[in-house]
């Protein structure tokens, strides 16, 4: 049997409330959301649709509550949605750096990139702090990095040239692995320690060599459809994403399940050397190089991209680290270099109609 529903007139009572013994669709006025004890709701106006009218907006509202409030002279919502927020500040402001993309927002590492010149400073976020840590062996910049804070992969990057060099990090230092086959910089990464994938970067032209790491070695894996540098990356060596790009500047998506290429849907924003986190079907995608320097921040669903709150400071060769609900962004160029963090957090909000 379907689902059935009453007027409101057959639920108002003598005394000109609601009856609240019987489901009554619409939304409860300020004074009543959120009250367990609920037995009426009032003030239904025909001038806004049926919406409850009040003179302040409610002090705890949750997802799915709508009002008009009458001092304000709008009707207001709540939805979810995604909000950036600032962090506690690198040590060492830089762009074009590394970072363990399979980390947490409580548990981040950055390392390498450039002040200038090329770094090899490693920090540690602990949800409000940046710590330093042991440097790599290689300073570098437009690296790419994948795994965790406690088990991280730095490899590539341009020094002078580009480098095939490969370091592990185990927490607290950071040892040498086996050398990549093609030495290159702005490629992307993603994956752990002991399974990445490097896709794209650039060589002296751009490339789209891909090779996935076992935790000693690198080997060839499926070419990346368009040689491109800058791109962005998440997800996993057998269920990788790589976005966006440039040369020229792109907005197409590929998605990776361990020896093949496929088409996605197209990033909304064309751009590169931008932030990303996330698995290949729930990926955020943050910042970046668009002519100008963005803010646009969009989340992948294994389908389309939609787009969402912008960072609070636009930027491009920045860092990125979590997942599409708890997501870091660091470091990056304004062009100005920066020491900024943002932390994206996803959740409830008020939103306006009119």
């Amino acid at each position: 049997m379907g689902a059935r529903t009453r007027g409101l007139a057959n639920n108002v009572l003598t005394s000109g409330k609601l009856d609240a013994t019987d489901a009554v669709s619409g939304v409860i006025p300020a004074s009543n959301i959120a009250n367990a004890s609920l037995t009426s709701a009032t003030s239904f106006g025909s001038a806004t649709g049926g919406v409850p009218q009040v003179a302040s907006d409610p002090p705890s509202p949750t997802e799915g509550d709508i009002w008009y409030n009458t001092t304000s002279g709008q009707i207001k919502f709540v939805a979810q949605a995604g909000t950036w927020a600032s962090g506690g500040n690198l040590n060492t402001a830089r762009y074009y750096l590394g970072s363990a993309n399979a980390g947490t927002q409580t548990e981040a590492l950055a390392f390498g990139g450039t002040t200038p010149p090329y770094s090899a400073v490693t920090e540690e976020y602990n949800g409000s702090t940046w710590t330093n840590s042991t440097n790599l062996s290689t300073a570098r910049y437009a690296l790419a990095g994948a795994g965790i804070q406690t088990a991280a992969l730095a490899f590539g990057g341009t020094t002078t040239t580009p480098t095939s060099a490969t370091e592990e990090y185990n927490g607290s230092s950071w040892t040498s692995g086996g050398s990549m086959g093609t030495g290159r910089g702005d490629l992307g990464g993603c994956g752990t320690q002991t399974a990445a994938l490097g896709a794209a970067g650039y060589t002296g032209s751009p490339s789209s060599a891909v090779e996935e790491y076992n935790g000693s070695t690198w080997t060839a894996g499926g070419s990346y459809p368009t040689a491109r540098y800058g791109i962005g990356a998440s997800g996993t060596q057998t269920a990788g994403l790589g976005f966006a790009g440039t040369s020229p500047l792109a907005a197409e998506t590929f998605e990776y399940d361990g020896s093949t290429w496929t088409a996605g849907g197209s990033i909304n924003t064309a751009r590169s050397f931008l932030g990303a986190a996330g698995i290949q079907t729930a990926t955020l995608a943050f910042g970046g190089n668009a002519s100008p320097i963005t803010g646009a921040t969009e989340e992948y669903n294994g389908t389309s991209w939609t787009t969402v709150s912008s960072l609070g400071t636009a930027r491009t060769g920045n860092g990125g680290a979590g997942t599409t609900s708890l997501a870091l962004s660091f470091g990056g160029a304004t062009p100005t270099i920066l020491a900024a963090t943002e932390e994206y957090s996803f959740g409830a909000t008020t939103k306006i109609v009119g």
